[in-house]
């Protein structure tokens, strides 16, 4: 639903282009039916996001399922962010929200091509269509005053890598919303990319993103020491820092699920003492061995992109980032939701002389992974394109013999000298030939149109390689010349 504002002033306040920007991203687990005190939880989400101070500029949400709750969010933050899109993707909605103080000119939400299987049913991300939610958000009369923002929620991992079987879903999702960020960055616009990445700091989808669409992550900008992962991975244990309490993982390292200060983690005792009403209290000093980064804000200030170094030139700079709703419940003493936002302040110099590229889109100089990276993305393609082959065979094979389950139980109908036993074989037929023909469709369907978008995300980093092959081959060349 993209709502317009109820009084033409706050239309005029496009004029007056803004000297800086508030960002905050939350996943609010809003999952309806499922997650706890939903209803409760979101509507003091909308109370202190309304009250915060300073007051936000854009809000991406994820994981805000139903049109009830994008209600009471709107209805107490549209006097300040009067503009916003509920976005609407697959079977049960994607969850993504987008709030603005400024119009939303344009609005589109991509479904990604890979994004998981319809028989994991109990987890539901192929059933949400998960996919990029996109704004293009006009801040003022010229076009230096266009920010593009993209809010995504991408494949939860539900394994450790590298035994995630779902990595190469994250992994081509990481690479669909790095081209579309890339796009909007060579139109010389303000690129905010925002949202829960399901991925840790330094990954291969965090380089991919950093490295193709040219953004940056704000905390590593701030914080290029922060941690990779949670204090009890073994990327972590590698670099043999200290074990973190909770209050230097919320400050230093931007940990915004599994905090040990988020009650939807605590252990039972702590649980059950909350569910009671009393208001438990954990000390920010407390170890913290399971929180971790992941959600983010990226950005890039597109049309003043610094060639020499890739960094977001001096027109958007990052002023500070931090992680923010920590505030619990004010009466049920829960967390808001079992992640905290992630905010971050952008500053802007509008003294900044307009490049000589301003005017027009405009390629940006390219950068490269490794090459190894790129064999690694292929290989872990033709790893899960192989699975699925196998996949497609058992499928469609499990589909023909329910068939001739099916066919054999109405024969057995004529001979059977019972009717009791006629209704058990029509019952076995009736279910075989059910469980069959969904089992055929997802084998010759589903797996056949996954099996075709790795083809095309194959295609798309074979090309990539062939291109950085060819730089480093160029800049091999210049060196010995």
């Amino acid at each position: 639903m993209h709502e317009r504002p109820e009084s033409p002033f706050m239309i005029e306040e496009t004029s007056r282009p803004p000297s800086s920007l508030r960002i905050l991203s939350l996943n609010c687990w809003g999952l309806k039916y499922i997650a706890k005190l939903r209803k409760e939880r979101l509507t003091e989400i909308a109370n202190q996001i309304a009250a915060a101070d300073p007051p936000p500029d854009i809000v991406g949400l994820q994981e805000c399922w139903t049109q009830r709750d994008y209600d009471v969010i709107r209805e107490k933050t549209k006097h300040f962010l009067p503009y916003g899109k509920f976005y609407f993707s697959g079977i049960f909605g994607g969850g993504l929200v987008i709030l603005s103080r400024w119009p939303i000119e344009e609005s589109s939400m991509t479904q990604y091509p890979l994004n998981g299987r319809p028989a994991a049913f109990y987890r539901g991300d192929w059933f949400v269509g998960k996919g990029v939610a996109y704004a293009r958000i006009r801040m003022g009369p010229t076009r230096r005053d266009i920010a593009e923002v993209f809010c995504t929620h991408l494949h939860a991992p539900y394994e450790t890598e590298p035994h995630d079987s779902y990595i190469c879903h994250r992994t081509a999702q990481a690479w669909e919303i790095a081209k579309l960020m890339r796009g909007a960055a060579e139109r010389g616009h303000l690129v905010i990319g925002l949202g829960d990445f399901n991925m840790t700091p330094l990954s291969l989808a965090h380089r991919i993103i950093e490295t193709h669409s040219r953004a940056r992550d704000v905390w590593r900008v701030l914080y290029p020491n922060s941690s990779l992962g949670a204090a009890k991975d073994k990327v972590e244990q590698m670099r043999n820092v200290p074990m973190p309490n909770a209050e230097y993982n919320l400050t230093k390292n931007g940990a915004t699920c599994d905090s040990a200060l988020n009650t939807w983690r605590w252990n039972k005792a702590h649980s059950q003492r909350l569910a009671k009403g009393e208001n438990v209290q954990i000390e920010a000093t407390v170890d913290d061995p399971n929180a971790k980064r992941l959600d983010y804000i990226f950005f890039s200030s597109g049309s003043h992109h610094d060639a020499t170094n890739g960094h977001p030139s001096a027109e958007w700079t990052l002023k500070e980032a931090n992680v923010g709703m920590t505030a619990r419940h004010p009466t049920l003493y829960c967390s808001l939701s079992d992640h905290f936002s992630v905010e971050a302040t952008l500053v802007r110099n509008l003294e900044e002389p307009l490049s000589t590229t301003s005017n027009g889109p405009y390629a940006l100089p390219e950068t490269y992974l490794p090459i190894g990276i790129y064999d690694e993305i292929l290989t872990t393609i033709a790893k899960y394109a192989n699975r699925e082959r196998i996949q497609r065979r058992l499928r469609l094979g499990h589909f023909g013999f329910q068939l001739s389950l099916t066919i054999g139980c109405l024969i057995g109908v004529w001979w059977v000298p019972h009717n009791y036993v006629a209704f058990i074989l029509m019952l076995i037929s009736s279910l075989s030939l059910s469980v069959g023909v969904i089992d055929g469709l997802m084998g010759g369907l589903f797996v056949s149109s996954e099996l075709r978008a790795l083809k095309e995300f194959e295609w798309e980093v074979s090309n990539t390689k062939e291109r950085a092959l060819a730089r480093s081959a160029k800049e091999g060349l210049s060196a010995t010349s």
